[in-house]
């Protein structure tokens, strides 16, 4: 039974238990706990379980729940007492619990299936689930009795990622295993989300049938343009106009409602005003409909109003099993030969290519595809996701990992609505597929992140888009620019270039372009002259490739009078094509933007493909979008590094301490007093150098002696804080005599009567490493030395969470003081290893705790003998959103998008 302190209301679970989760076949259902008026669904579910699944799980036939179980199932106390279930619409489908054994550290686990959804991964999310709240809940083991013939649980277990004792007795297998995660059993859920999200997307771009839902008679109305665009792309599937008042629409029969269609319906396209979607919504969900995609608009976009209701939709639509694309999208395609689906209001349906591109706003989608196809850029799958109200780019990522069609990757991103999990796929993602991203409303920072979040200077958000692999560009021409290189030519091996034109002084342009960007030239540009042949520019062209000085080729052309600059290229596609050197070449030919035909090596379909030399009106372009390139193969080239956990963290002990200091805030940020930031810190290993506050001579002098001369005095006054002439930071006080003085000094100058009285660490060289809220990126993780000339110059250096042990090693030499830590002139170089771990500490504590908002180690004092905190301040809050740690789950509907 629970004890007093932990009984709590049954009704009254917590409510961030409750979640909606993805299945492995791209379904959700609403998980929560359970809740006494669930008796009669409990009743219900049990009903409709066969007899083996019943013996499977109560080993006998249990036909019936006795009421007296069925109270104990209903009510429980969400703590030594806890059950899950997962709903689909109104119906329990699976039902996991477990019980504390004897007040101590384990507890019982067990749970069970509806037959008609076994085989969709509910087993393994609610064992994740299960084993969260028991952490929470202070357990730190589950133990489980499973007939050994019920191989489907026992494999539950089994591949769970948990190290899992066994012993069998009469065919009862008894299982036992620690539930804290280990690196397997997070390796096996990223694993297993990964797989569902992206059969979620597969879903939505793989059809067999699409229901237009609004398909109109009217060529001016939205429901007439998409049934249009499907129609005339050949659709492979079976198309649905829903019309109540015509029987056909377009030449095909329509259908009253969705639910009247005879067949199953994968995809329902709905293109009706606002105020009826919700109508149209209770149809979806009575057809089984898998995937909703919401063209229309006047939802969130429109104001308050129109976010309730879009919240209310996708909250119901979740519940049903159900995925939603939009609203106010533009919608989604796949130009794969055997599927053709444009379900988008864009009239064409692009050449197939194999880039995948991904882009909030519906009103620049018609564009950019528009831009595509005038580039010769073919396209895999495309998504325009609107007010992102479910479906994200997140989402895009995790399918486009494993999709064998998609070889390079593009998004056109407003925000991100969850940073850190968009930081972990990208990094995963980019080491296999280039990732191209135009970020908008960079500066725009949201209301709840406005007293956690600092300006981070443009320098350092290159960088973190770097850590994460992502090419980031600033416009959708220099989106479209790099996506041609990576599309068409292949990853240069270094920064070597070579220049090769008929023009001079178009090739200084492109000389002085490349070393502006860093890459070096193999030679000065070869100027073969205006009147050069097209042999003679296609032999400069094999010379420079045949080159192994050279990685990467720059190819820049005036069309001479005489000759047509046609023959040319055609030279140099044949030169290319002939040689197969393996480097990437760009060029500024005939003034043509794209891949001319004459610069183009065409597939089957008659488009664009691998070898095809993309072209440039300026070598400016060229150069700049070949060193993006060349950038990113250096990324991929350099040791990725590992997710590191020193030694010696106590995370649950952490979240005990956080619970406790936030408790009765209603969502204020608090600032820790010191002895809760040494509390804190110390869960993560981080010794903060020992200290008193006196508020007298006497307890200054006493203090001083308990913690051993020499010590620093500091004064507490907040005011004084970045003020060490002030402060009294780094005053070797070796003397009582001199720490009365020094207490004198200190009340003279401040307001406060209490001062530090603090040991005094090894001399070494002051630096500041801190954690902040960012819109874009989530966590930071910042680094560099203190002091005002370093603050002046925004002398810091930046790392989203969570880090690796690479990150942190290149954080800390990335400001430009950093060479004081590494022996300028002569100096003994600081600890850089101590320095490291307290980096990977802190980012560690960030991931584990998104309640810290900000914290403050200011001063470390790096030395040659370590690395020393004097001092840190630490802000609790509520997250901004949902962090990317703890079980599976779906973005909550309420979450920033």
């Amino acid at each position: 039974m629970a004890s007093e302190d932990t009984k709590r209301d049954p009704y009254d679970f917590p409510r961030e238990w409750e979640a909606d989760v993805l299945l492995s076949d791209g379904g959700t259902v609403h998980l929560r706990p359970v809740i006494p008026s669930d008796a009669d669904g409990l009743v219900a579910f049990h009903g409709r379980l066969s007899e083996r699944t019943r013996y499977f799980r109560y080993f006998g036939a249990y036909p019936r729940i006795p009421q007296r179980d069925l109270e104990r199932f209903s009510v429980v106390d969400h703590h030594d007492r806890v059950a899950f279930v997962a709903l689909l619409g109104d119906d329990i489908v699976a039902v996991g619990r477990y019980e504390r054994l004897e007040q101590g550290p384990s507890a019982e686990v067990a749970f069970v299936v509806d037959d008609a959804h076994q085989g969709r991964g509910l087993g393994s999310i609610l064992l994740e689930h299960l084993a969260a709240a028991a952490s929470e809940s202070g357990l730190r083991r589950f133990v489980a009795e499973v007939l050994a013939e019920n191989a489907a649980m026992v494999r539950v277990f089994r591949d769970a990622g948990y190290q899992v004792s066994r012993e069998i007795e009469e065919g009862v297998l008894h299982l036992e295993f620690d539930i804290d995660p280990t690196e397997e059993s997070l390796a096996v859920a990223r694993s297993r989300e990964q797989a569902a999200e992206a059969r979620s997307v597969h879903n939505l771009l793989h059809p067999k049938s699409v229901a237009v839902i609004g398909a109109s008679t009217d060529p001016t109305k939205i429901g007439y343009v998409a049934l249009t665009n499907l129609l005339s792309a050949d659709f492979a599937g079976t198309v649905y106009p829903v019309n109540p008042e015509h029987k056909s629409v377009r030449g095909v029969r329509a259908y009253p409602s969705v639910v009247d269609i005879p067949e199953d319906v994968d995809l329902a396209l709905v293109a009706v005003p606002a105020e009826a979607v919700e109508s149209v919504l209770d149809g979806a969900l009575a057809k089984g409909v898998k995937t909703l995609l919401i063209v229309s608009g006047g939802f969130a976009e429109a104001g308050p109003h129109g976010l309730h209701a879009e919240l209310r939709l996708v909250g119901e639509a979740r519940a049903h099993g159900m995925r939603v694309v939009g609203p106010n999208a533009l919608g989604v395609l796949n130009t794969d030969a055997s599927v053709r689906l444009n379900a988008t209001l864009a009239p064409r349906l692009p050449a197939r290519g194999r880039t995948g591109f991904f882009c909030q706003s519906g009103a620049l989608g018609t564009a950019i595809l528009a831009d595509a196809e005038a580039r010769g850029l073919g396209l895999s799958t495309f998504v325009s996701a609107g007010n992102r109200a479910d479906v994200s780019g997140n989402d895009l990522l995790q399918y486009w990992e494993t999709d064998p069609a998609t070889d390079l990757v593009l998004l056109y991103l407003e925000s991100f609505g969850n940073p850190r999990k968009f930081a972990r796929l990208a990094r995963r993602l980019a080491r296999t597929k280039p990732v191209v991203a135009v970020k908008s409303g960079r500066h725009a920072v949201r209301p709840q992140l406005a007293a956690t979040s600092a300006e981070v200077d443009e320098s350092s958000v290159q960088a973190l888009f770097e850590q994460a692999g992502v090419v980031r560009v600033d416009t959708l021409a220099q989106l479209f620019d790099t996506a041609l290189v990576f599309a068409h030519q292949p990853l240069p091996a270094g920064p070597r270039v070579a220049i090769v034109g008929n023009s001079s002084a178009i090739g200084l342009l492109a000389a002085d372009t490349a070393r502006a960007h860093g890459l070096r030239l193999t030679a000065d540009p070869v100027d073969v002259g205006p009147q050069a042949s097209p042999e003679e520019f296609a032999a400069a062209v094999r010379e420079a490739l045949n080159s192994p000085e050279t990685d990467a080729l720059v190819v820049v052309f005036v069309p001479p009078l005489a000759i047509p600059g046609t023959a040319y290229a055609r030279a140099l596609r044949e030169a290319v094509v002939e040689m197969d050197k393996n480097k990437p070449i760009v060029s500024t030919f005939l003034a043509v933007e794209g891949v001319p035909d004459e610069l183009a090596v065409l597939s089957e379909d008659g488009v664009p493909t691998r070898g095809s030399v993309p072209s440039y009106p300026s070598p400016e372009r060229a150069v700049n979008a070949l060193a993006r390139v060349v950038r990113y193969a250096a990324w991929r080239q350099r040791p990725q590094g590992n997710l590191v956990r020193p030694a010696g963290l106590h995370a649950e002990q952490a979240q005990v301490i956080v619970r406790e200091l936030l408790a009765g805030e209603d969502g204020k940020t608090t600032l820790l007093s010191d002895d809760d930031v040494v509390r804190l810190l110390g869960c993560y290993g981080i010794d903060v150098v020992p200290f008193r506050v006196a508020s007298s001579a006497d307890e200054a002098v006493k203090s001083a002696e308990e913690l051993g001369f020499p010590v620093t005095l500091k004064a507490v006054d907040e005011r004084l804080r970045g003020r060490p002439d002030l402060a009294g930071v780094r005053l070797d006080l070796s003397s009582v005599d001199g720490v009365r003085r020094a207490y004198a000094d200190l009340r003279e100058i401040s307001h406060d009567d209490e001062v530090y009285v603090q040991r005094m660490a090894p001399k070494g060289i002051s630096c500041v490493v801190g954690l902040q809220d960012d819109p874009s990126f989530g966590t930071l993780v910042s680094f560099g030395l203190s002091g005002l000339v370093s603050t002046l110059l925004g002398d810091r250096a930046y790392r989203a969470v969570p880090l690796t042990d690479v990150d942190a090693a290149t954080l800390l030499r990335e400001p430009r003081t950093s060479p004081l830590l590494t022996g300028y002139r002569g100096d003994e170089p600081a600890d850089l290893a101590a320095l490291q771990d307290i980096v990977l500490r802190v980012a560690a504590l960030a991931e584990d705790n998104p309640e810290v908002r900000s914290m403050t180690l200011d001063p470390i004092l790096a030395s040659p003998d370590g690395a020393f905190v004097a001092n840190a301040r630490i802000v609790l809050g509520p997250p901004p959103s949902r962090p990317d740690t703890g079980p599976r789950r779906l973005r909550p509907i309420n979450a920033p998008t």
